[in-house]
């Protein structure tokens, strides 16, 4: 297992504070007042994909277990282990090396395995202002661009400092990202990137018109060249009574070890109307490619890609001559059921080639405050890019 340099400094931090008879004093009790959290998560995948000889089957448990001392003079500390444990039947390729005998199933993206998924400090110097410092949960606007891919059992969490100021209706974020925990788990070398990173996000909320954001993400991972990119964005989001909307361009390039030298920009647009029992939504995404340029497709590495591009995952990487997305949608609640159907076309960005077409639907209910259900199915129909795919989800969280 790597060392964690921004993680140990953070526990180092700890030790270092309680050598103090006061600051123990004070400490214990932060630490008698705090809250505890236990959470389980199951849920069943299955997937049938073209091109392989067996359906996956994936029936896996994430149980969560976190701390949180009360705030003391401003300073408050978190830790949370997550487990992930496969149960009833485990016929699936847990994906980047994790399952080397099961290479004739589908993967599935949720390795078995126990991690820290964070464990950090936090110093609030006024409201609204602090420091954090530690493995954190980064989520960044809509998580397109930097997230914490939440959909997986094992979430993506970063070593990092990080900084939040607000004055009035704007706030800064800054952070210094020196490792990204992805959801592969620490036993693959694809499950622990090092990285150089600096991430800079600024919104101002205007009136009552909506929120103007930009951003600056500086990507030096030095495990995965090509996730080396420098990308600046700017997007405005609002709403006018029913109506709402949104826009959003950025432009990125090659960066630091990053080999292939390239331009590439990114749109999307947003747009929903809010009927008496359901709202209608669509779009347009673009992600710029270049089809006689290997390498030179707009990435975002550090995305919570699940939410965007379908559920099937078919998009995970931009396609070499990237990608568009046009896409429609439903969504609304009856009697407690949350619901949603969305239909996508893709294709291609550079010369148009149709890359095929998916359904996406899903059903949620909310039991209780303890327990929620969720059913959902995506069914993704290929045409000159990867293979028709269908996956069903069944899923039950408990918090306690």
């Amino acid at each position: 297992m790597k060392k964690k340099n921004i993680l140990a400094l953070a526990i180092c931090g700890l030790l270092q504070g309680t050598t103090s008879v006061n600051a123990a004093d004070s400490l214990m009790d932060a630490f008698s007042n705090g809250d505890s959290n236990l959470s389980f998560r199951y849920r069943f995948e299955f997937v049938d994909q073209d091109g392989f000889d067996k359906n996956a089957k994936a029936s896996t448990v994430r149980t969560r277990l976190n701390y949180k001392t009360e705030t003391y003079k401003g300073f408050t500390f978190f830790i949370e282990a997550d487990n992930v444990t496969e149960v009833f039947v485990d016929d699936f390729n847990a994906g980047a090396g994790n399952s080397p005998s099961k290479g004739n199933y589908p993967v599935v993206a949720d390795p078995q395995g126990t991690e820290i998924n964070q464990a950090w400090f936090n110093y609030n110097f006024s409201e609204g202002n602090g420091v954090k410092v530690g493995r954190q949960r980064i989520l960044l606007d809509n998580q397109r661009f930097v997230g914490g891919v939440g959909w997986r059992q094992n979430e993506q969490t970063y070593d990092a400092v990080s900084a939040t100021f607000k004055l009035g209706g704007s706030k800064l974020f800054v952070a210094y990202v020196d490792h990204v925990n992805r959801i592969f788990g620490e036993d693959v070398d694809a499950g622990d990137h090092d990285n150089d990173t600096i991430l800079i996000n600024w919104s101002n909320k205007i009136a009552d018109i909506g929120k103007l954001t930009a951003y600056y993400y500086d990507i030096n991972n030095k495990d995965a060249a090509a996730f080396s990119t420098a990308t600046f964005g700017v997007k405005f989001a609002g709403n006018v009574d029913a109506f709402n909307y949104g826009i959003e361009f950025a432009k990125q390039n090659d960066a630091h070890n990053n080999a292939v030298d390239f331009s590439a920009n990114y749109w999307r647009l947003d747009a929903g109307y809010k009927l008496a029992k359901a709202t209608v939504f669509g779009g347009y995404e673009v992600l710029e490619g270049d089809a006689n340029n290997a390498g030179s497709m707009f990435r975002t590495p550090l995305a919570t890609l699940h939410a965007f591009n379908g559920w099937t995952d078919k998009f995970l990487g931009t396609p070499q001559d990237g990608l568009e997305d046009l896409f429609v949608g439903v969504k609304g609640a009856v009697k407690g059921h949350k619901w949603q159907a969305v239909y996508h076309d893709f294709s291609a960005q550079d010369r148009g080639r149709d890359l095929g077409s998916e359904f996406d639907v899903s059903i949620a209910k909310k039991v209780n405050k303890h327990v929620s259900l969720l059913l959902k199915a995506a069914f993704y129909d290929a045409d000159t890019h990867a293979t028709d795919t269908s996956k069903i989800w069944f899923m039950v969280t408990s918090n306690f």
